[in-house]
């Protein structure tokens, strides 16, 4: 592998950043970012990538290609909450396994973003609608991981209900705001392009680089709750995105993806949700403890897949292309 892959990336100023962040909390700088300012920067971001995703959209058209890529997508969204379900019960119970296993199901829009910003600094071309595949990978995890919860358990005192679960699945903010970006780009085109481009081009690296910033933070503090995780879930939050993007090359070699969208397909099932998901499993399934999820997906996958991982998963990328 091409050592100097990672170090380009880790110059990045993002990732510097997102160094940053971690090295303030780490010497008790009193550094700190008002909490409405990172949910509002995650939302621009979701609305930057959605807008751009569906004018692209409209620029390919929905070809076959477009057609395999969607639809491998929404099969990996399926397939990986499965198998990793039945990983994490050596260890652990049916309720934390499946709220972890949604976890890693589904995607982080962010390192998604961090992927396509690597591509476009070594000047490898990827196809925008790769932001629809995005979109339809958020929520079946979701529906995946209730569906576990109720095969897997009995409890007659659980309340389940199938509408409170869609509602989390597709209406929770980011998944609604991503999709709705996305419909308003295929709507517009061009011409909504031109006319949102100082706003969802110009400002988008400065936004990223800020919220990456803050991603270093939360991340930091999360750091004291991988102690009650153990040795087994912080290799399962490195082994398994490697294992997933490992598939997902396959996937994307078999059904031929150019190499740029091959990244990102693989990086978005290597990704796990720290947002979406905890959020939906926070009120579906309450028996499930948050610091297990949420601590192993921004904590320790996050970071390992924006500074390893991205990298890492190119380096394959050429291994089968070649």
């Amino acid at each position: 592998m091409d050592v100097s892959l990672i170090v380009s990336n880790i110059l990045n100023p993002p990732i510097l950043f997102f160094f940053l962040g971690i090295t303030a909390v780490l010497v008790k700088s009193d550094l700190e970012i008002p909490a409405p300012i990172p949910k509002l920067f995650s939302l621009y971001l979701l609305f930057a990538i959605g807008f751009k995703g569906g004018v692209e959209l409209v620029k390919s058209g929905i070809t076959q290609e477009v057609m395999l890529t969607l639809l491998a997508a929404m099969l990996m969204a399926c397939i990986v909450p499965f198998y990793t379900f039945f990983i994490l019960r050596i260890k652990l119970d049916a309720y934390d396994s499946a709220a972890i296993a949604a976890t890693y199901g589904s995607i982080s829009a962010v390192t998604f973003i961090t992927a396509s910003t690597f591509l476009t600094g070594l000047g490898i071309d990827f196809d925008g609608y790769m932001v629809a595949a995005l979109a339809l990978m958020e929520s079946p995890a979701i529906i995946v991981g209730l569906i576990l919860v109720n095969l897997f358990t009995v409890d007659e005192t659980r309340e389940f209900a199938w509408s409170e679960v869609l509602k989390e699945a597709f209406l929770n903010s980011s998944v609604f705001l991503l999709v709705g970006s996305l419909l308003i780009g295929v709507l517009t085109g061009e011409r909504g392009w031109h006319a949102l481009e100082p706003f969802t081009q110009g400002m988008f690296y400065g936004v990223l680089t800020f919220f990456l910033l803050d991603m270093g933070l939360v991340a930091a503090r999360r750091l004291k709750d991988l102690q009650k995780t153990g040795l087994f879930l912080i290799s399962f939050a490195i082994l398994i995105p490697i294992l997933n993007a490992g598939i997902g090359l396959l996937i994307a070699r078999f059904i031929n993806m150019p190499q740029g969208d091959a990244l990102l397909f693989s990086v978005l099932c290597a990704s796990a949700s720290y947002i979406a998901v905890p959020a939906a499993m926070r009120i579906t399934v309450p028996e499930a403890n948050p610091s297990l999820y949420v601590s192993t997906a921004l904590a320790v996958t996050f970071p390992f897949n924006i500074i390893v991982g991205i990298p890492l998963y190119l380096y394959g990328i050429d291994l089968l292309w070649r």
